[in-house]
């Protein structure tokens, strides 16, 4: 009996498939225990026929909850998805990095810095692909030259949402949802519990008291799991669900060396190759994008100085310039 086709029938949830797959003749026990599924038999096994055939095209692997290669974490969930669709692998050690959709620019910011952070000291950095949030700590993971981890609430073969495509096809992708299923608000629950699973800590960036984060947050307490949060100001709303989660005893992250520390990863280590004034700009621009003239102002250099320094890191790449004449680090 194909197990595939036995978790695409309705009512066979993950504990009902491993059940009928301990015995000697799976579909025995179907027809025995499950008499209301069988009509639907027929369909299931062309199913997941067609699921093989289209994950093949699009290079995606099909991880069954019966396989060994299924994630050890994700069997530990209270209700674990019957099979995944991966593509690209799952690295450790992961950290996930979550927060709203609408952030503010300075948490778009520092969610890009740190998960540049993170990335660096050599975290696979995991996140949702969503908009604001998500999407600043695949971008900073990537700029790191890291890996990162996009966990959808849709089909792969439908990313959400559709501006991120191109995202998404830098990134290694992961879904519990078969080809063809658009996104759906009750997906993306759904979508944090693995998130939670995945990851060695969970950290929340900005959120509301609202905010799908802070379930993301709360699955990776029922876990076990670390879970930090970036203070934001008392009365801003959209940090009311961060700010609780340090009351309740997240750890506060202020700078992206606080997350490292508390999760033991080492950050990138100076360049001893650097003449000392390269260095300084370098991590100057490691703190954030600033305009040539803000850094000139802090390390106490004129502007064609700085201008000059820029253009010898752009060519080690270690800088880069960016839109409205900014620069980050490379």
């Amino acid at each position: 009996m194909d197990p595939l086709a036995l978790a695409l029938l309705p009512g066979i949830g993950p504990k009902r498939l491993l059940e009928l797959l301990l015995e000697e003749d799976p579909l025995s026990a179907l027809r025995a225990r499950f008499p209301q599924a069988l009509p639907h038999l027929e369909g299931a096994l062309a199913r997941a026929e067609a699921e093989r055939r289209r994950a093949e095209a699009l290079g995606v692997r099909i991880l069954g909850l019966w396989e060994e290669a299924f994630p050890e974490s994700l069997k530990a969930l209270p209700q674990p998805p019957t099979h995944l669709y991966l593509k690209g692998s799952l690295e450790s050690p992961a950290v996930a990095l979550v927060g709203t959709r609408k952030a503010s620019p300075w948490a778009l910011g520092f969610a890009r810095r740190l998960a540049r952070a993170l990335a660096e000291a050599g975290a696979y950095v995991v996140s949702g692909l969503a908009r604001g949030i998500d999407r600043e700590a695949h971008l900073g993971a990537l700029e790191a030259g890291g890996r990162t981890l996009g966990v959808l609430g849709s089909a792969l073969d439908r990313v959400y949402p559709p501006e991120h495509q191109s995202l998404a096809e830098r990134v290694d992708l992961l879904s519990e949802f078969p080809f063809g299923t658009g996104a759906k608000a009750e997906f993306f629950p759904r979508r944090n519990r693995l998130i939670a699973g995945l990851a060695q800590a969970v950290i929340v960036v900005e959120a509301p008291l609202d905010s799908g984060a802070l379930i993301t947050a709360r699955h990776a307490l029922e876990l076990g799991k670390e879970v930090l949060a970036v203070p934001g100001r008392p009365t801003d709303e959209n940090s009311l669900g961060a700010n609780r989660l340090i009351q309740d005893g997240a750890y506060p992250v202020l700078a992206p060396e606080d997350a490292l520390s508390y999760l033991g990863l080492k950050g990138r280590p100076k360049d001893p190759g650097l003449p000392p004034e390269e260095q300084a700009l370098y991590e100057a621009l490691r703190k954030g994008e600033a305009l040539p003239e803000d850094l000139a102002q802090a390390l106490g250099l004129s502007v064609g100085e700085v201008l000059g320094l820029l253009a010898r890191l752009e060519l080690k790449g270690l800088a880069r310039a960016l839109p409205g004449g900014r620069y980050g680090a490379g």
